[in-house]
């Protein structure tokens, strides 16, 4: 997965306990910090555990299901933000099965025997990681597309 930027925020975090404490519904710059803080945990967790073995890829499975939820519960209210983060929430499950599925996959090599069902075994297991590398590239540049949507969108005047 090629997310190898961070997102950024787009006003100081003074500047949005401010608008928040001055104003009684959530604005646009708020709602977008929030979503974008949560995004950027999920991709922290990625890019820490790049190449990492099959106990670590289970538990990134997992991390990334709980960055899944973090990012439904968010109580968005404006609607562009709730189209990306529903966006999110397709791309984080996703990567988060397909790293899982990869991770499975890779601990199956290791107890492969070394005979015909074993080596047909390994085979399996290879073409099971090629296709959950190629989901979590193409889902990296589903990622990339509405990173750029949205801080487009947050950067835009209310």
């Amino acid at each position: 997965m090629s997310v190898s930027h961070k997102y950024t925020v787009l006003a100081p975090v003074s500047l949005s306990i401010a608008l928040f404490i001055t104003s009684c519904s959530e604005t646009k710059v708020s709602q977008c910090q929030r979503l974008v803080r949560v995004v950027n945990a999920g991709t922290s967790l990625i890019d820490k555990n790049k190449g990492t073995q099959v106990i670590t890829s289970i538990q990134l499975s997992k991390d990334l299901e709980f960055v899944t939820k973090s990012i439904k519960e968010l109580n968005l209210t404006d609607p562009k933000l709730k189209e990306f983060q529903n966006g999110f929430v397709k791309i984080f499950q996703n990567l988060s099965q397909a790293i899982a599925k990869a991770g499975k996959a890779l601990g199956a090599t290791k107890t492969a025997e070394a005979s015909v069902s074993g080596r047909e075994k390994i085979q399996k297991a290879r073409d099971e990681i090629d296709s959950a590398l190629t989901t979590a590239t193409t889902l990296g540049k589903q990622s990339d597309t509405l990173v750029n949507q949205m801080n487009k969108y947050c950067s835009e005047p209310e």
